[in-house]
Parts: structure tokens; C-alpha cells; sequence
């Protein structure tokens, strides 16, 4: 560790355990020459900002990053602008940017900054896109990869950690977060130099740094950053922002329930000893003078609900979503599976990825990279199939029955078999 001369401000020293900046507390980065996520759980989590330069192995490759940008960048929405793409021409949001965004034919960043300096006649410009991840596996496998060491220490977030793309010759300002939310951030700088000013919650002092391409920013939730690039040329980077504040319940359980049908929710109970389903009288209006007790069809209905909760449709879509969750590795939504393999008697395959599965609502389900599938397999035998793809050790195919068949080939959708 030592001084960075690409940090001005007020001195400042590497933080200890018992240097804990409170939210609102002014702290300095410190640079470090390698990323240990000990020993970063340890001292500059939620604690204090921190530089690291020429990050190895690196979160993002340029070369995939440019790509992802290309494929975002044609999922259109509305008016021509994907509904997570934002681009702005001298600080004015463009509703209808037509091929200002990136095009195959550009070929790189540095490509399509020369053709927008060209057609914008050098005014300034900026791209982001979120949910950046979700648009190139290759890209998302090895974000999840690098990360996966600091989500072993401080834990995978509930809720997924945003991607954002950053680029062009100023930064738009882009929300990351719900409102009364506050996020820690990783800036990847991938192309020319990122310049960021943070201030204190009282705005009595302020710092900047300066990071290289290779270079991984981290500051926690309580500072506030500014982007400050350098004109004349464009800084492209890559953010990754994880909730630390102002985590909302109503967060988690709009991520469980937001598609849920109403057939979801109203199947009757199979279970003849559990509850009735809601009966024909109607909806009573409570009396207040009857006491905590409620109308017998409100009563009703919530056996209801709490017996389909606890064994129907409801627990599946549970064990569904907590599959996706934790084979997710903290980036959601995960790219789209690729084609479904297929296989003959002589094929020998290998799992590339953990595979994890569950038994709820009387069905069986197995999970990998955020994707869920059911299998007809008993548990006795889905378990041993799972247990040798786990093991890291070659699979004949030819010993396997048509439903275990079945599995490998979502499984090669879901990216997480190799053929040897």
C-alpha cells in the first residue's frame, strides 16, 4: 500500500477494523497494488473507498463488454431506446437517438467514439446501459466469477446487484437505485481515464481520483461521487452497485410475486384436511364491535391463502425463485438459455457449472446459472446424477434413461455442461 498521487484531497490512512466511517463520515481512498476480498471484507467494506490497480484476474474484457453494448443496444423499445438504455447529446436525453448507439460496424469503443465525434461534431455525449449482464453470458460468467469471492465473505445480495455501462465524454446522471435507497460501487475502468469527485454528506470537504483502465474503483453507499471525465476524449467503464441502505421488504416481494397469477394463488387445496377455499357469500364489511376476530368468509380465505402458501402452486414458484437466486451468483436477470443440447449413446459430458436442486409441491426441480427446469426423475436418482456432474467427474450418457437424457439437455441450455 502506498500514497497515490492520483488521489488530491486531505491525508488520510488506511482504515482498520476500529475505523469504521459511519454513514455521512468523510474517508479517503487508499491504493492497493492487489485485490484480497479478505482482506477488503475486512477493512474497506462499508467503510472507506479504495483503488485497486490492474485488477487480475479482470471482472470485464473489453473486447465482450463492446459486444454486450452492440446486443443491449438492439433490443429496442419505445421510440427506438431500449427501456434500460439511456443516451444524451450535450447534457439533452435523447428520445430517439437513431444509430448514435452502437453498431456492429464500429467495431470497438474507440470506433464508435470516432464515428459519433464525426456526426455530433465533438459535442459531448453519453451512453449507459443497466442490467448490462443480462445481454452476454460469457460477460455475466465472468462478472459472477469475480465476485463470488466477496459474496463467500460479506454475503450474496437479496436483491440483484445493478450492471451499468458508463461511456462517452461526460456522464449523464442515472438512478441505480429505488428511491431511499443507498448503493456501494465498483467502477471497472475499461477505456481512458475515469475522474471522480466525492464529497462529504455536509459538503464540508471534497477529493478526487483518478483511475486507469484496469483499474477497479470502490466506494461505499455513504459518499456521493461525481464524474468528472476528461474532455476531448471518452471514458467508458463498467459499474457494478449493490444495495447497502434503505432495503425494502416490498423490494423482495415484488420479486416473488409481481407475475403471479390469480390461478396461481386461488387453486384449491388438494389436501381434504387443509382449509376450504373462499366460499359465495361475498366480502362482509368488518364490525368494529365484534372484537380481533374476523368475518367467518375473510377467515376463510386466509386458511386459504396460507395453505396454498405452505403446499400449493405458491411453494413451487418459492423453490423456484430461490433456485434462481442462489445459482444467480448476485446478477439477475441472467442471460437467455442457449438451445437445448442432444446426445447420443457415445457422448461423455462434464458439468461446468454447480447444479442445485429441490423438492417442492411434490415435484422435483434443478437449477444453474439463474435457470430453472423440472425433471420427472425420482429424488433418489436425480440425486446420484447430480452428484457425479457435481463431482467434476465425466458422465456417459449411454448409462442414462431417457428422463436423465432430458435433464442434460437443459442443462446444456442453461450453459452448464461441456461435451468431451
Amino acid at each position: 500500500m502506498r500514497e497515490d498521487p492520483r488521489v488530491t484531497g486531505p491525508a488520510s490512512h488506511a482504515a482498520g477494523p476500529a475505523d469504521r466511517a459511519a454513514p455521512g463520515e468523510q474517508s479517503q481512498p487508499v491504493r492497493l497494488d492487489r485485490l484480497d476480498w479478505r482482506e477488503f471484507g475486512e477493512r474497506y467494506w462499508d467503510r472507506q473507498p479504495a483503488l485497486f490497480t490492474s485488477v487480475t484476474p479482470a471482472p470485464f474484457d473489453v473486447h465482450e463488454v463492446f459486444e454486450t453494448a452492440v446486443a443491449a443496444a438492439h433490443r429496442g423499445g419505445p421510440f427506438g431506446v431500449p427501456p434500460y438504455a439511456g443516451f444524451a447529446v450535450g447534457g439533452e436525453p435523447q428520445t430517439d437517438p437513431g444509430d448514435f448507439l452502437p453498431q456492429p460496424r464500429d467495431g470497438s469503443f474507440a470506433g464508435y467514439h470516432q464515428r459519433l465525434v464525426r456526426q455530433l461534431s465533438g459535442e459531448p455525449y453519453s451512453l449507459t446501459l443497466q442490467a448490462f449482464h443480462a445481454f452476454h453470458h460469457p460477460l455475466w460468467a465472468r462478472e459472477r466469477a469475480f465476485f463470488a469471492g466477496l459474496w463467500a465473505l460479506v454475503g450474496q445480495p437479496a436483491q440483484s446487484a445493478f450492471t451499468t455501462l458508463v461511456h462517452g465524454t461526460y456522464e449523464h446522471p442515472l438512478a441505480e437505485a429505488l428511491p431511499g435507497q443507498r448503493v456501494a460501487t465498483f467502477l471497472f475502468v475499461l477505456g481512458g481515464r475515469q475522474r471522480m469527485r466525492f464529497g462529504a454528506a455536509d459538503r464540508s470537504a471534497s477529493f478526487t481520483v483518478e483511475a486507469d483502465p484496469g483499474d477497479l474503483l470502490y466506494w461505499p453507499s455513504h459518499l456521493s461521487p461525481a464524474a468528472e471525465p476528461y474532455a476531448g476524449w471518452a471514458s467508458t467503464g463498467v459499474r457494478v452497485s449493490v444495495v447497502r441502505e434503505g432495503r425494502q421488504a416490498a423490494a423482495e416481494l415484488y420479486d416473488l410475486l409481481h407475475d403471479v397469477t390469480p390461478e396461481t394463488l386461488l387453486t384449491p387445496d388438494p389436501d381434504p384436511a387443509g382449509a376450504a377455499p373462499p366460499g359465495e357469500e361475498g366480502l362482509l364489511v368488518p364490525d368494529t364491535e365484534a372484537g380481533p376476530e374476523l368475518p367467518a368468509p375473510l377467515e376463510r380465505a386466509l386458511a386459504h391463502f396460507r395453505s396454498v402458501g405452505a403446499r400449493g402452486p405458491l411453494e413451487e414458484r418459492v423453490a423456484r425463485q430461490s433456485l434462481r437466486h442462489w445459482t444467480a451468483g448476485g446478477f439477475r436477470p441472467v442471460p437467455p438459455p442457449a438451445p437445448r443440447g442432444r446426445f447420443g449413446d457415445d457422448d461423455v459430458v462434464r458439468a461446468t457449472e454447480r447444479v442445485l436442486w429441490t423438492e417442492a409441491a411434490g415435484r422435483r426441480f434443478y437449477s444453474a446459472c439463474g435457470h430453472v427446469a423440472a425433471t420427472e426423475l425420482p429424488a433418489a436418482d436425480l440425486a446420484a446424477v447430480l452428484r457425479v456432474l457435481n463431482s467434476g467427474r465425466p458422465l456417459p450418457v449411454r448409462e442414462l434413461t431417457p428422463a436423465a437424457r432430458v435433464l442434460l439437455a437443459e442443462l446444456t441450455a442453461f450453459r452448464a455442461l461441456e461435451r468431451l
